[in-house]
């Protein structure tokens, strides 16, 4: 695995795994929504960088994403890390418009066309598709209904697409990974997040996962433990937990406080 595309590389855990990479010696194809950063982290590592603005949620947006693999020189492997969402207990129409805008169609998309570059380009050496999702899919979470129904879609679509490359013979493999709340701009400084990691903790694990062909892996032990309590806590007693109250005692809701766990701005 030599030639890398990112897409969601401006900032956050997507900015520090693109120079991450650069510095292992990987060619890599970086995109995000915002030219500016992604001009300085070319000029990091100008031999090995090649970017291309693009916005996931746009009509181009497939277009510009098969230019950018051209640009790199191939692609070995795509790590989509790009997403958005919302605390948004008022169900406000066009925050859950732009989440699923993000999320689901244009996740969707390039996922998608990433899979008919593999299908159309068969090596002996398999493709891979990588997602960073969430551990916000493991139960409907009441107080960001459409970023953990979105975040569950991403991960019902790998597994989709897994069983699709299978009957067709495609040599693609697939890395689901689920973080918890990580610190990066996106997340208010003045809420209390449970089991917050920062960047420098994240981003190593979520490395890791990759190189090593990890299916599965959430990022990191505590929310492997926390979800798999979850998925035993039956929907009698789930409706009744308070999440609000769990995670931000101090604070009144806030019907647009970014919830998202690792926001790297294809949407903003």
């Amino acid at each position: 695995m030599k030639r890398i595309v990112i897409i969601g590389a401006s900032s956050g855990i997507g900015k520090r795994i693109a120079l991450d990479f650069a510095r292992y010696g990987f060619r890599l194809g970086i995109a995000a929504r915002r030219e500016d950063r992604l001009k300085e982290i070319k000029k990091q590592y100008p031999d090995r960088i090649e970017y291309l603005p693009i916005d996931v949620t746009a009509d181009d947006a497939v277009g510009r994403f098969n230019r950018l693999i051209e640009m790199t020189g191939g692609m070995d492997c795509l790590l989509f890390c790009s997403g958005t969402g919302f605390q948004d207990e008022e169900l406000v129409d066009s925050t859950i418009r732009t989440t699923l805008d993000v999320n689901v169609v244009g996740f969707a998309r390039i996922v998608a066309a990433a899979y008919r570059y593999f299908r159309q380009t068969a090596t002996l050496s398999p493709g891979r598709i990588a997602a960073i999702t969430s551990v916000a899919a493991t139960k409907g979470l009441g107080i960001a209904a459409a970023y953990s129904s979105s975040k569950r879609f991403q991960q019902q679509f790998l597994d989709s697409l897994e069983q699709l490359a299978y009957t067709q013979q495609v040599n693609v493999r697939f890395t689901d990974i689920r973080p918890g709340f990580v610190r990066t701009d996106i997340l208010r400084a003045d809420r209390n997040y449970p089991m917050i990691m920062s960047v420098d903790q994240a981003a190593p694990l979520i490395e890791k996962a990759i190189l090593t062909g990890r299916r599965r892996a959430t990022i990191d032990s505590r929310w492997a433990i926390a979800t798999a309590l979850w998925k035993m806590i039956p929907s009698c007693l789930w409706k009744r937990i308070n999440l609000v109250s769990l995670s931000n005692p101090k604070d009144a809701p806030d019907a647009t406080c970014p919830l998202n766990l690792h926001k790297n701005n294809i949407s903003e």
